[in-house]
């Protein structure tokens, strides 16, 4: 992790088992099912992501369940200039999410095509991300590309090769208006027909089989109310998770 805040190395990865990886070796010659999130602590959402964005990856005819790394990713991009990153709060991040048996990659990339471009040095099969409504907004946020010569498009050109696919996972609407979906998602009015492209030609795909009955618990809540011991809160991790942290006291858990 100190390697990642110098800027020596651009990614670490964790096994589930906790260890450091050489990210090279884990993924050479195999699919890649990324989950970007900030984890802090896990949550219900986070684990029926996982469940339902690999159940639709390994339908993917080119992809073999017994050739695939699935990945938990959580980026460093935002606190690199921002003072000092907490590398224990990282640490304690990788201690519960290795309860779920996955991968940990703690990446400086804030962009996701440049997190693609990174996987995609070590292997030529597919990739595919997994994210929240809120996370495919902010990629269509033109401001984000400002830096680039070709913009927007430039960036898509980077994110969307034949072998790289994105899977969205609905939210809940204000109001009780329904799930918002990859289907109803409105994207800025000019960038319409770039995002209609993307969906027709299957680089962009809603998740289905959400859990709608989890989508109530939010990490920021969870994170803010362990802090004051045992409650409702637990409900909304997975029991290793809530033991995990209990046990350990991560993420400032007190059950005074």
């Amino acid at each position: 992790l100190h390697l990642v805040k110098a800027g020596i190395t651009n990614a670490v990865l964790f096994g589930p088992d906790g260890q450091a990886l050489q990210p090279a070796e884990a993924f050479y010659k195999k699919s890649i099912l990324v989950f970007r999130g900030s984890y802090r602590p896990p949550t219900l959402v986070n684990l029926d992501m996982v469940r339902c964005g690999s159940n639709q990856f390994m339908r993917e005819p080119d992809v073999s369940p017994d050739r695939t790394i699935t990945l938990a990713e959580i980026t460093m991009a935002n606190l690199m200039t921002g003072g000092d990153i907490d590398t224990k709060d990282f640490l304690d991040r990788v201690d519960v999410i290795s309860e779920l048996g996955l991968h940990v990659l703690i990446s400086n990339y804030g962009r996701f095509f440049r997190l693609r471009s990174y996987l995609s040095r070590s292997t030529s099969r597919k990739i595919g991300i997994v994210l929240g409504v809120d996370n495919i907004l902010d990629i269509f946020n033109e401001e984000y590309y400002t830096e680039l010569e070709g913009g927007i498009l430039e960036a898509f050109g980077k994110l969307f090769p034949g072998h790289s696919k994105m899977y969205v996972y609905p939210k809940r609407g204000n109001n009780g208006s329904g799930l918002i979906t990859a289907q109803n998602l409105e994207v800025p009015g000019k960038l319409k027909h770039l995002y209609a492209h993307l969906r027709e030609n299957g680089f962009i795909e809603s998740i289905a089989d959400a859990d709608e009955s989890c989508m109530c618990h939010f990490s920021r809540s969870i994170l803010e109310e362990l802090k004051l011991g045992d409650g409702p809160w637990q409900e909304g991790v997975p029991e290793t998770v809530y033991t995990a942290i209990k046990d350990r006291r991560l993420f400032g858990f007190d059950s005074k």
